[in-house]
């Protein structure tokens, strides 16, 4: 496959030189060494420069500074479109590779097989050092396989930093996203591919937890999770909703967020059409008393009969 780079880990970098110096001695230390890093930095002052100068990696570095912070997710962006390689490799600063072979593992996995994009299991690691390793079961990849739109209602993949991807300029992050950015990305991506995606089972990237995340803080607010999730169904023509893990996941949505009207979504800043199975799970819902709502069992009966009930409306 001759000397040029095989895969282009793209760095988006923001201020935290510790957790990114962490993650560029990871990509160091990998056995395979077929790769660039482009580093695209949205950082105020020069720290991330400065690391980059003194680092062992630096002569295959690509860094740039961008004129004005992009933000998220479209520094990510801004590393793919700078990309050399066909194969792109998003690192989050936090995140960094297990083990040295681990980039290896990925390059070898695309040489065997014929996927598009691939991804692996991975660890979470807290802020106190636990460790949790995130693995899919082989039944869940089938399903992931035949309908990419059931990560609406569960992350199978992981986050962006777990996987591979072959590169396509058709293909970027939604830059209005915050909270379901990844996942609006890997659906129309798969939707696009399908079947053609890979797992590896062994746990190749660590992640690390930190309420500095963009997802940590984003989480259980409104006015972002509201209008993301409905601007990405609203971009899947709200497709899928027949499949009950996705409107159970569409259930608990409006459960959660105690919607008890349309005025709420169009308040919380989406302004696109609401299809009728939401307006009548939101009619339904409310003739539930609370207490009964908030109890995991019984809400589970409950949206199975009111599934039952619209089924053949979806």
């Amino acid at each position: 496959m001759g000397d040029t780079s095989f895969i282009s880990i793209c760095i988006p970098a923001f201020q935290r030189v510790a957790y990114l110096e962490r993650l560029l001695d990871s990509i160091e230390s990998q056995t395979f060494r077929r790769f660039e890093v482009v580093i695209t930095d949205d950082s105020p002052g020069n720290d991330v420069w400065e690391l980059v100068e003194k680092h062992k990696l630096k002569p295959v570095i690509r860094y740039f500074k961008n004129p004005k912070p992009l933000g998220t997710p479209s520094n990510w962006n801004e590393g793919i479109r700078k990309a050399k390689s066909e194969w792109i490799k998003i690192m989050h600063d936090d995140d960094w590779f297990s083990g040295p072979e681990s980039l290896r593992v990925f390059a070898e996995s695309v040489e065997k097989g014929n996927g598009l994009f691939y991804f692996s299991a991975y660890t979470n690691v807290l802020p106190e050092g636990r460790r949790i390793t995130k693995q899919l079961r082989t039944t869940r990849l089938h399903r992931l396989k035949r309908f990419p739109g059931i990560l609406m209602a569960v992350n199978w993949i992981g986050p962006p930093s777990v996987a591979l991807f072959k590169k396509n300029d058709t293909i970027f992050f939604d830059s209005r996203m915050k909270w379901m950015v990844d996942i609006d990305f890997y659906i129309r991506y798969l939707e696009k591919y399908p079947a053609m995606i890979s797992y590896i089972p062994k746990p190749l990237i660590s992640i690390g937890i930190s309420a500095s995340q963009v997802t940590q803080s984003s989480f259980g607010n409104p006015e972002i999770e509201i209008p993301e999730r409905f601007m990405m169904a609203e971009k899947l023509q709200f497709s899928g909703t027949r499949n009950i893990t996705v409107f159970d996941s569409w259930w608990r949505f409006i459960r959660n967020f105690s919607i008890r009207d349309t005025g709420q979504i169009e308040r919380a800043g989406y302004s696109g059409k609401i299809p009728a199975f939401i307006t009548k799970m939101i009619k339904y819902q409310k003739g539930i008393p609370r207490s009964l709502l908030q109890w995991g069992p019984a809400s589970k009966i409950c949206m199975f009969f009111h599934y039952i009930q619209n089924g053949n409306a979806l």
